[in-house]
Order: structure tokens, then sequence, then C-alpha cells
């Protein structure tokens, strides 16, 4: 008789577990079907997405009035297939309760167009942190010292925390010891779009940063300042002393590595793969002086490969046929745009120099135009 009940419980368990099997495939199914159907993505994306939203067939009321609802705010099928790619469970918001405050606010402060696209596609944080406690409060923070929403877009773009964090705890303290530290509001509006994570630092990093930039005799009113702050701000003590061990092993005092720092902060923010292959390149296959490197730290953010070196043959055929002379400033050759080189060292001699144009673009095959 024990057995037997054993027998149809087991059976009973294993009839249940296929049917709730049964019915999550099927859900999963018409969450595929209806993504790609109604929303646009393609297929590989809605199996992507459907692992994150479980959409029922008998119960779909919220997504077609958010597809309703974007549509009617001008986006395009494109828009949001990208916006569903990012956050599925956008088809899940109320409407009425959150998303159309949040529209309603982002418009009536110039939000409108493309710039709407963007900041709901980009930023889809904004659709879930709290509207009054940390949406409204990053935007007028920012507006303040940003002015246009352009800048605004950018600044997010580049650290979408500043719309899930409580401003209150770090951004606007920081932003006052700036003020009070002689940093103009102008310069705060350069930190903020260069690295506004920087300013949701814990105060103690803040501060220690700004008095070691001060240290180094930059003034808080130039852009070299608020560009060396930010680079600091990026790195622990650990990290910035590993860094300036780096470039002592490389022959550089530490005068010089500082130097060259003030001069062009962003080069102890390179990894140290980068900053040895590329002073290796310079020292040891072009045989610059040292001091050439010194005097032009911004030379180690160049791509070797992508720049220098295609640079470097051409120059060096050139050269070789007496095309130009040998004592050209080398710092010029190498900071000019790229549409200048090609124009005056590649196209004015690809008729003299048979395979100058291959040579160049045999190291140099440029997908996107260099500054």
């Amino acid at each position: 008789m024990a057995m037997k009940l054993f027998l149809i419980q087991k059976r009973f368990l294993a009839t249940q577990s296929t049917s709730s099997s049964l019915s999550s495939s099927s859900s999963s199914s018409f969450t595929v079907d209806f993504l790609v159907n109604s929303c646009g993505l393609p297929l590989k994306s809605a199996l992507l997405a459907s692992r994150k939203l479980k959409l029922d067939k008998k119960n779909l009321r919220n997504p077609p009035f958010v597809l309703q609802f974007l549509k009617s705010h001008n986006f395009e099928e494109t828009h949001i297939s990208k916006l569903i790619e990012r956050r599925p469970q956008v088809l899940q918001s109320r409407v009425e309760g959150n998303l159309a405050p949040r529209f309603k606010f982002l418009i009536a402060n110039g939000f409108v167009g493309k710039l709407l696209h963007d900041l709901i596609i980009h930023h889809t944080e904004i659709l879930t942190s709290a509207l009054d406690s940390r949406i409204k409060p990053a935007f007028y923070l920012l507006k303040s010292f940003l002015y246009c929403n352009e800048n605004i877009v950018a600044a997010l773009k580049r650290s979408s925390r500043l719309l899930t964090a409580d401003l209150n705890v770090n951004a606007q303290p920081n932003i006052d010891f700036l003020r009070k530290e002689g940093v103009p509001v102008n310069m705060v509006a350069k930190l903020i779009i260069l690295n506004p994570g920087t300013i949701l630092s814990k105060r103690g990093r803040m501060v220690y940063a700004m008095n070691a930039i001060k240290n180094l005799g930059l003034e808080p009113d130039k852009t070299m300042f608020v560009r060396a702050l930010s680079v600091r701000l990026q790195m622990t003590e650990s990290t910035w002393n590993k860094k300036i061990e780096v470039m002592k092993s490389l022959q550089w005092s530490e005068e010089e590595i500082l130097r060259a720092f003030k001069r062009y902060p962003q080069i102890l923010a390179f990894s140290e793969e980068k900053i040895r292959s590329a002073i290796d390149f310079y020292i040891n296959t072009m045989e610059l002086e040292r001091q050439i490197i010194i005097a032009n730290p911004n030379f180690i953010g160049f791509s070797i490969d992508k720049r220098i070196r295609p640079r470097y043959n051409v120059i060096n055929v050139l050269e070789s046929k007496e095309l130009i002379k040998g004592d050209m400033k080398i710092s010029t050759l190498l900071a000019t745009s790229e549409k200048k080189f090609f124009i005056n060292y590649v196209s004015r001699f690809a008729d003299e120099v048979p395979g100058l144009l291959e040579l160049y673009k045999g190291t140099a095959m440029r997908t996107e135009k260099d500054a």
C-alpha cells in the first residue's frame, strides 16, 4: 500500500514538473515572438532579452501601452528595439505612474527629439531611478554648471551613476570644495564633462588629490589643472606610485615625470604596457632623444601602429630619396593631423615613389578620422 502511494505521488510530481516546464517554455516562446514581431528585435537579441523578461499572453496589458507611449514621443522602431535590448523590463513599466512623469519632466526641461531619444536609450537608469530624489536633483545640479542639454547628455554618457547616486552625499560637497579652492565655474563644468564620475569621489579622496595637484604648481583656474585632477582621482596611491616607478625604470627622473605630467596628465593614466611599448619605439626604433619625448609627452598617447609607425615608414622613404630634408621637426611630423600628413607627405609624392601609398596603408588601415 505504501509502495503504491509512493508511485502515485511520484507520477503526480512528474506530471506537475512537465506541466510547469511546458508552461515556462510556452511563456518564453511567446515572449520571444512578441519581442521580434512587435518590438523589432533580431531573434538573437530577443532570445537574450527573454532571459530577463517573461510575458503572459493571457495578461498582456502593459507592453502594448508602453510601445504606444514611446511611439507617441516619436520613438522609431530602431529606437524602441535598442531601448528594449538594453532594458527589456521597460515593457512592464506602468505608463501613467512611471514613464509619463519622467518624460514630462525631461520634455519640460528641453529634452525633445534626438536629445530625448539618446538620453532614454543610452541611460535606461532614468526609467527606474527615483524621479524626485535622484533624477531631478541630478539634472538641476548639472544644468547649473553645464548650461545646455547637449553637455548634460555628454556628461551622462561618461557616467550614468549621476542619475542614481545621492548627490548630496558627495557631488555637491565636492563642487563646493572645488569652488572654495579657487576652481572657477567654467573649470568645474570642464571637469564634469571630462570625467563626471570624479565629483562622486569621497571627500577625503578629493581633498588629497586637490592638495597633490596644487603642490605640483598647477593653477586651479587652468584647464590642465582639472585634467590632472581627473587623472589623479582615477587612481589609488599604490597605482600612482607604480606608474612613477615604471617611468623611472625607463630612465626618467621623478622631476622629469612630474614635469611631463603637468604638460600632459594623461601620460600616467595609460597602462604600463602602452607606456613601455611607446617609449621603446621612440627610443630604439626612431632613435629619438629622451628629452624630445619629455618635452612632448603627448607622443605617448599616440597609437604606434595606427599613427606613428606608418608616418615613420613614409618619412624614412622620402628622406632616403632626398625628397624631404632630414632635419624636419619631428614633433610637427607626429602631431600634425591625419589629413595634413597624408596630403603633404603621401599623396604629394605618391607618383614619384611607387608603392608609397601601399606602404602607408599597409600599416595604417584607418577606419576612423584621426584628430
